[in-house]
Parts: C-alpha cells; sequence; structure tokens
C-alpha cells in the first residue's frame, strides 16, 4: 500500500467524487494491507458504478478469499451480466474463468 497514491486518490476524489476509476484505484490500493477499505470502495462501484465491468473480477476475487462465499458468486455471475450486456469479450472471458475456477474450488 502506497500512503502517498493513497492521498493523492482521495484528493482527486474529493475533486471528482463520481469518478469510478478513483473509487477502483482505491479499492485495488487498499486489497493487500486494508480488506475492510477495499471492500468499502468496491462496495460503492457495485452500488453506484453498476456498469463499471472491471470492478466485478477484483471484488469478487476479494470476497472469495475472504469466504464470503454467496457475496463473491453473486458478484461474478452480476459481472458476468454486465460484460455480456456491454459486449466486453475480454472481461466477460476473465470473468468466466474466474468463476468456474471459483465454482470448482467451492464445491
Amino acid at each position: 500500500m502506497n500512503e502517498a497514491r493513497i492521498q493523492q486518490l482521495l484528493k482527486f476524489l474529493e475533486e471528482t467524487p463520481d469518478d469510478p476509476f478513483l473509487i477502483y484505484a482505491l479499492a485495488t490500493e487498499y486489497k493487500e494491507d486494508n480488506k475492510q477499505k477495499s471492500k468499502h470502495y468496491f462496495d460503492m462501484l457495485l452500488a453506484e458504478h453498476p456498469d463499471y465491468v472491471g470492478t466485478y473480477y477484483h471484488a469478487a476475487a476479494l470476497y472469495a478469499e475472504e469466504f464470503d462465499i454467496n457475496k463473491a458468486e453473486a458478484i461474478y455471475t452480476k459481472g458476468i451480466e454486465v460484460a455480456k450486456a456491454q459486449g466486453d469479450h475480454h472481461a466477460l472471458r476473465e470473468l468466466q474463468n474466474a468463476y468456474t475456477n471459483f465454482q470448482f474450488e467451492n464445491e
């Protein structure tokens, strides 16, 4: 976790609070060292920017890592729906692969 980068992102977020990329950047920045804050920002993205397809892969992985299996599965399936609706084949393949691995690991 790079504290200087986090402070810069928080400053940018104050200036443009509706920018999903800044929220995503904070979620990923916190992912290793502060999972609660990371979840907070991923949840914010999922609620306020459900079309930001990049969220789903990392948010679902974090919830799976934290053993919140039901939430992880819901995020994967919603992300697959969003990627299909957007015609984002790259994101769709990544999400489908991750979801298949997730299902295998949690049988």
